[in-house]
């Protein structure tokens, strides 16, 4: 609940609550009008803490401390929160064997760090008449992830925006698996390419 949503005091409107005192026991159902006047002469406040609750449980005590240490812990878990981005790795379609294994190696890199990796093969000129050629250079990098340690599933098969091909891929949820959790060789997602839209990306050249 964040904190901004908690009801303290007189903004408790319901008739009756459940109370936990300042010392943490249970007083069980008690009217809200009780429990304010438990509250102020603790000299605290009666704090909402589950609303959904019927009646809502109610606690006494120190609301600023509350909303401090409920606000840290949520500060805490957005930054323990996992930030997955979305790395680009891209090549030509007269693609040499040397820079096809360097591409291989920093998608590889990528996955490992838990990124998403955006795949793409640039056409230029007269190769968008052989989109086939580009296709094969995608398959080529599946087959060399494949053969390597990093385990990889693909999220997005590729698709066709302007002048580029381009395919998605990240770690599986289970790192055992390499494609839709089996074991064997991963199915060409290139063989198909249908039109798409991208999303932003880092490159990676």
């Amino acid at each position: 609940m964040a904190a901004k949503e908690i009801r303290v005091n007189r903004q408790i409107r319901c008739p009756q609550v459940f109370l936990i005192n300042e010392k943490g026991e249970k007083c069980g159902n008690v009217s809200t009008f009780e429990a304010l006047n438990m509250a102020e002469e603790a000299g605290l406040d009666l704090v909402e803490i589950s609303p959904n609750s019927n009646p809502p449980v109610c606690k006494i005590l120190d609301y600023g401390k509350y909303r401090y240490e409920l606000e840290r812990k949520q500060r805490e878990a957005k930054k323990n929160q996992t930030i997955v981005k979305i790395k680009e790795v891209r090549m030509q379609v007269k693609v040499d064997v040397g820079d096809l294994k360097t591409k291989v190696r920093f998608i590889s890199e990528f996955l490992a760090e838990g990124n998403k990796v955006r795949v793409s093969v640039r056409f230029r000129g007269r190769e968008m008449q052989h989109l086939d050629i580009g296709r094969g250079v995608l398959d080529k990098v599946l087959a060399s992830l494949s053969a390597g340690e990093i385990p990889y599933q693909v999220e997005q098969a590729a698709t066709m925006e302007g002048r580029m091909m381009s395919m998605l891929l990240v770690q599986p949820k289970s790192k055992q698996a390499r494609f839709n959790g089996s074991g064997g060789s991963s199915p060409s997602p290139a063989s198909a390419v249908s039109q798409g839209s991208q999303d932003s990306s880092h490159n990676a050249s």
